[in-house]
C-alpha cells in the first residue's frame, strides 16, 4: 500500500486554498490542502506498524512550531504549479529532517520546499494569467502546528488519514 506523511493547516487556510484548488487543481478531490513532509512510499502491513512506532517517537521528540505563509509562489518553469509558500521555519525543517533520518522508507525525489499547492497542471497561458492575478492578493497567515498525519492512498487515488501524531506528547 502507498503511504505519505503530511501536515494539515487550519480550516481557515484550507478554505482559502480550496477556493483556488477547486478551479485550478485536478487533485482537489483527492486530498485536502496540506504540506507534504514525506513523499509517497510503499509499505506492507507489518512494515507500517514499525513506521507508526517510529513516527510516534519522532512526534514525541518534536515540539509544536509556528507555520508561516507570507506569499504565493510558483515552481515555473519546472512545472506550472502555484502554491502558498510556507516559510522554512526551524521547527518545520527539524521535523522534516527527523522524518528523513529515521527508519521510515524514503521516496524523496525533490528537495524540500514547504508549500501548499493551490494550482497545478496548468497550461503556460493559464499559469501566467492565474499567477499574475493571485500574486496581487495578500496571503499572510501564522498558526501553531501541533500534529502531523500518516496517510494512505485508496484505490480511487484519494488519500485518507491512517493515524495522527501529536507533537511533544509523550
Amino acid at each position: 500500500m502507498k503511504y505519505g506523511i503530511a501536515l494539515f493547516p487550519s480550516k481557515q487556510i484550507q478554505d482559502i486554498a480550496n477556493s483556488y484548488r477547486k478551479r485550478y487543481d485536478p487533485h482537489y478531490a483527492l486530498i485536502p490542502p496540506h504540506v507534504t513532509l514525506k513523499e509517497a512510499f510503499e509499505a506492507d502491513e507489518d512494515r507500517i506498524e514499525e513506521v507508526v512506532q517510529e513516527l510516534s517517537t519522532v512526534a514525541k521528540d518534536t515540539q509544536p512550531f509556528t507555520l508561516m505563509i507570507n506569499k504565493l509562489s510558483t515552481f515555473s518553469p519546472v512545472t506550472n504549479t502555484i502554491y502558498m509558500k510556507v516559510e522554512p521555519a526551524e521547527g518545520l525543517m527539524e521535523l522534516h529532517q527527523k522524518l528523513h533520518r529515521s527508519d521510515i522508507p524514503n521516496g524523496q525525489t525533490f528537495s524540500f520546499v514547504p508549500h501548499i499547492t493551490i494550482a497545478q497542471k496548468l497550461s503556460d497561458d493559464e499559469h501566467s494569467d492565474v499567477y499574475g492575478s493571485l500574486r496581487m492578493i495578500s496571503h499572510e497567515f501564522e498558526e501553531t502546528i501541533d500534529r502531523f498525519q500518516l496517510l494512505y492512498q485508496l484505490e480511487n487515488g484519494s488519500w485518507t488519514v491512517y493515524e495522527t501524531f501529536r507533537l511533544g506528547k509523550g
